[in-house]
């Protein structure tokens, strides 16, 4: 991860600091040998503790908590010189066009890192544990009356591996999903973030999930061995594994196929795609599979990790009138109702609807790296209705 961007990095660590030695620190009389060693420090172990991630093999370190650290100080002692030295170069040159004295982008600049450092630290230690519940309808003709006010609590991107150490939040997750009493509880995909052994201290509470019908999941990218650097056999165990222990729990993995759920006479189809994301993720779903054997005009609830998958392929080569998918996280930030993730997907939190047949995506409840801000952990609520 960190030697994808390593030279990105560097001239992130290097340039602000440069910037505000030579056009501010380096004019001040008081500005010693000794006051310039201290403020070069932490730039300079910065840019040591970056090469040091570089040099792993893989995605991220065994001990992912070396890369949140660096994250998290990268957060409060990069970002925030970025941001200063960014307004008041920017003032600077408004100052020499409109030949102005005082450079209010250097006020802008420190306003503006401040909130930074409240975003990160925000986001860090608080807005990654601020779980909720969203509820939402989906009101179909096409549900059989048995089935009418079925709930379903979909949940999605646990990344457990994120959470080693702390199984509170995910007990709370899971009393949250617990307390819905749904009829059935759907994942949509990335349990761990990188190896099965990251469910160990976890499998216990997510085992206490629990609904009428079962639980349902699905694999997302992170489930896959996309994110390690091992040979082919030991790739091919850590995905048998993880599959294994998701079994072990209690939960009905869906591998490109499909299941029936029936009241009386009636009948609901829990149908689930392997993922099926746009390059370089993995592309392991086959519609075609699922769906096969599936008999016309039933109602299907496709479960598909990757969102993007529902234009490109549930909606053409499927009759699935749900699908319920995660993957983006909601950008993990929103700001002013906006989110990085809406500039790589079309939909990419909440429900959404093409003709009788909708979308939702969750926005999951954890991440690669625990942070969140404006987009919190969230379980969903989904109530059938069977329109009349």
């Amino acid at each position: 991860m960190i030697a994808r961007i390593l030279i990105s990095l560097i001239v992130l660590i290097a340039l602000p600091d440069l910037y505000l030695h030579w056009h501010y620190l380096n004019k001040r009389k008081g500005y010693t040998s000794l006051w310039r060693v201290i403020y070069w420090m932490p730039a300079v172990l910065m840019l040591a503790y970056t090469f040091v991630l570089a040099s792993v093999r893989g995605f991220a370190p065994e001990k992912t908590e070396w890369l949140f650290l660096y994250l998290l100080l990268l957060g409060i002692l990069v970002v925030p010189k970025v941001v200063f030295a960014l307004c008041s170069f920017i003032g600077l040159l408004f100052c020499r066009l409109l030949r102005k004295r005082q450079n209010w982008g250097n006020l802008i600049g420190l306003v503006l890192a401040l909130f930074s450092v409240i975003i990160v630290l925000y986001g860090s230690f608080i807005g990654s544990r601020r779980l909720v519940v969203r509820q939402e309808e989906f009101c179909s003709k096409m549900l059989p009356p048995a089935f009418d006010g079925y709930k379903i609590v979909h949940f999605s991107d646990a990344h457990v591996g994120s959470y080693l150490g702390n199984t509170r939040f995910m007990e709370k997750v899971v009393n949250a999903i617990n307390e819905q009493q749904a009829d059935a509880v759907i994942f949509t995909g990335d349990l761990q973030n990188m190896i099965p052994s990251e469910l160990d201290c976890m499998q216990s509470v997510l085992s206490s999930v629990s609904a009428k019908d079962g639980v349902w999941s699905v694999l997302g990218n992170h489930d896959y061995s996309f994110y390690t650097k091992a040979d082919f056999a030991t790739e091919a165990l850590n995905e048998s594994l993880l599959r294994s222990k998701e079994r072990s729990m209690g939960w009905k993995l869906l591998l490109n196929e499909h299941q029936t759920i029936r009241r009386g006479g009636d009948t609901l189809v829990i149908a689930g795609m392997e993922d099926s994301g746009k390059s370089p993720f993995p592309q392991k779903g086959d519609i075609e599979k699922t769906v096969s054997g599936i008999p016309k005009g039933s109602f299907v609830i496709m479960l598909q990790h990757d969102p993007t998958a529902w234009k490109r392929e549930i909606l053409p080569h499927s009759d699935a009138q749900l699908t319920l998918s995660g993957h983006t996280h909601g950008g993990q930030l929103k700001l002013f109702g906006w989110s990085p993730a809406s500039v790589a997907y079309d939909e990419w939190g909440g429900m959404y609807h093409e003709g009788h047949r909708a979308l939702n995506v969750s926005t999951g409840i954890g991440g690669f790296v625990p942070f969140r801000f404006g987009v919190p952990p969230e379980i969903v609520v989904i109530t059938l209705r069977a329109e009349k």
